[in-house]
């Protein structure tokens, strides 16, 4: 069946139904590459960079800050990789394209150093809403609470939840 009777007629299954289009099996089985412009892909990285803007929001979840503490603290030799945090910050700052003005290249060491001395108060201030136990155990381990969020961005509050009724239970 050519592309224009798919689009226009559905699909005829081995009985000679119609079934209904799917346009996601369409859109994502589609071998055609997708063309992006330059200004696309400098949007795109600026777009990642904004997301760093939410560790500073107290109402940002703790999941979500410790996904992008990952990315802007990566190990290394992940900093050349495409869309890596050094690398959206060498296309923002010095693309004509850019949503930014021209400001020439960025230590993206001063950058991480800089968000490094206000992590400790964004954290404290996100999870302030939970009880002491659990804000002195994402203080002292946070590198385990990232773990434990990343495989269950739920976990958290499943702990939470289990520890008062535990509670509830033997008092």
């Amino acid at each position: 069946m050519n592309q224009s009777a798919h689009l226009e007629g559905g699909i005829r299954s081995a009985a000679g139904r119609r079934t209904a289009i799917d346009p996601w099996h369409q859109l994502l089985d589609d071998d055609t590459p997708v063309e992006f412009s330059e200004e696309d892909v400098v949007r795109l990285h600026w777009w990642l960079l904004q997301k760093v803007k939410l560790l500073s929001s107290p109402g940002t979840p703790l999941a979500e800050k410790f996904e992008i503490i990952r990315w802007v603290f990566t190990d290394p030799e992940r900093d050349t990789k495409p869309f890596s945090f050094v690398n959206c910050l060498r296309v923002v700052s010095c693309s004509p394209l850019s949503e930014l003005p021209f400001i020439g290249s960025l230590d993206p060491q001063e950058v991480r150093d800089w968000l490094r001395v206000r992590l400790h108060r964004w954290l404290e201030a996100t999870i302030t809403c939970y009880p002491k136990w659990v804000q002195e155990a994402v203080m002292a381990n946070p590198n385990w609470v990232a773990e434990c969020l990343a495989k269950n961005p739920q976990w958290l509050n499943e702990e939470v939840k289990r520890h008062v009724e535990r509670n509830d239970l033997f008092s």
